[in-house]
């Protein structure tokens, strides 16, 4: 059998053909020109069911409807973790949540949509805050909270609701201890049933939300967060998304987005909410949105590499924009990191939980910088989440040679040493993070920290260190 591993056949038009047909299918455009990480992903399968080249493999995908669901799960395996973006959940404990309990009271009946929810950890954590927020009154209200992903492999996962050290790594113990409990195996969380009951998870291709297949009964949320989903997809079919998804808003409804996928058009039909490190927008309370029928049919896009597929006509014009009033995007929100350096690659395949790829594309940027300490904070990162405790040490401490002042990094060697049997010297490195931390300003963002302030940090950290003080 000819060999599926190595560089992807660029030439061959039936690779070219599967790739277009995988792109219109899922509308992941984030593969258009990443042909090799495509082409490893596919060859899994293809090895999987020895077939041995993109040829056949198209006829396996067009009898198969099995093989096809396959196929989108290996190509989208994704891991996150719990309260991921500090600033977002502090926005929807402080604000956006409050807001709409207040707005549903007399009904008590929330509607919650978690799009592209992965392993679960992002509609969990809305569970969690939902069941503080109610508290008592939580069996008096009616939840729909319902996380959705295309891979039903992550959709097992998140039912189980049983995570490992890394989808918990920014809570802390007190944290971890109430939300959690022992997990079946060692190394292992479940979710504790109080806070896993909230939730439930369903199939769900984003692209049916635009092809008029999509469910009736995904309609008159409160919130949709569809977070870090959006970057995959073409920009044409970004635009008419984030319509579809703002026609399922009820009128006062929210929609939370990356950091990175907030457009300026978006206030076309939806008004933008200035919230401190949040991309969020609301529908208007008078429910009016342009075009409220049911989006039109667009075609599926296909890439100018994919000969073997007709072209694609026109997509129709937008609807002209509704006045709003003028309320900015937070400049906090336009101004995101690069997404196109070795960095926010690397960032981006473990934030997707590949995380193979991830240490691969970091050992490559490390070779052709091996003095970015980020990079080295990454190295160790990763050789935590695959059981390299040694080499996670000394990236960890490369990364502090090269920054003396890296908080994070002093904050997971000491985590790193502590799991590793060496308390006394973990704790020095916790506490040297405490120290660092103390000097800023409560509410700074820590860099590399993924949201976490200094003061939230400091209620991280303190269990760590027993009864030192930092």
């Amino acid at each position: 059998m000819p060999s599926v591993r190595g560089t992807a056949p660029v030439g061959d038009p039936a690779f070219a053909a599967l790739k277009a047909r995988l792109v219109a299918r899922t509308g992941h455009h984030y593969y258009a020109d990443k042909d090799d990480l495509l082409w490893e992903r596919v060859g899994r399968r293809m090895r999987a069911r020895g077939v041995p080249d993109p040829a056949g493999y198209l006829v396996l995908l067009e009898n198969s409807e099995a093989e096809w669901a396959a196929l989108e799960s290996e190509i989208t395996i994704g891991e996150t973790f719990f309260f991921r973006y500090a600033e977002q959940f502090a926005a929807l404990r402080g604000t956006i949540l409050p807001e709409r309990i207040a707005a549903r009271g007399s009904e008590r009946r929330l509607r919650i949509w978690s799009a592209g929810c992965s392993t679960g950890p992002e509609t969990h954590s809305v569970g969690i805050v939902l069941h503080e927020l109610l508290g008592e009154r939580l069996p008096d209200w009616r939840i729909a909270l319902t996380g959705t992903d295309i891979n039903r492999d992550v959709l097992a996962v998140a039912r189980r609701a049983v995570y490992g050290t890394w989808a918990l790594r920014t809570l802390g113990a007190e944290e971890r201890a109430r939300y959690f409990r022992p997990g079946p195996r060692e190394g292992t969380f479940a979710l504790r049933p109080e806070f896993r009951g909230l939730a439930r998870f369903e199939p769900q291709n984003l692209m049916s939300l635009i092809d008029g297949t999509a469910s009736l009964a995904l309609t008159d949320y409160d919130l949709i967060l569809c977070r870090n989903v959006l970057i995959y997809f073409h920009p044409d079919v970004v635009q008419a998304l984030v319509r579809a998804l703002a026609q399922r808003l009820r009128p006062g409804g929210w929609l939370l987005l990356g950091h990175a996928e907030p457009n300026p058009a978006f206030a076309e039909f939806l008004e933008p909410v200035s919230l401190p490190g949040t991309a969020a927008y609301r529908r208007p309370e008078d429910g009016g949105i342009p075009d409220m029928s049911p989006p039109p049919a667009l075609p599926e896009p296909v890439p100018d590499w994919a000969p073997l597929l007709p072209p694609m006509p026109p997509a129709p014009s937008p609807p002209p924009p509704r006045p709003l009033p003028a309320k900015p995007v937070p400049a906090r929100v336009a101004t995101s990191r690069p997404t196109d350096t070795p960095l926010a690659t690397v960032r981006a395949l473990a934030d997707a939980g590949d995380l193979e790829a991830s240490w691969q594309a970091c050992r490559a940027a490390l070779g052709r910088d091996p003095t970015d300490p980020r990079l080295r904070y990454y190295e160790g990162l990763l050789a935590r989440a695959r059981a390299r405790p040694d080499e996670a040490e000394r990236a960890f401490r490369g990364a502090l040679y090269l920054d003396k002042g890296f908080v994070m990094a002093h904050y997971h060697l000491g985590l790193t040493l502590i799991a590793a049997g060496r308390a006394e010297a973990g704790r020095r490195a916790v506490a040297n993070a405490l120290r660092l931390a103390a000097a800023l300003p409560a509410e700074a963002e820590l860099p590399e920290g993924d949201g976490l302030t200094a003061a939230e940090l400091s209620g991280a950290a303190r269990p760590f260190l027993g009864g030192e003080a930092a």
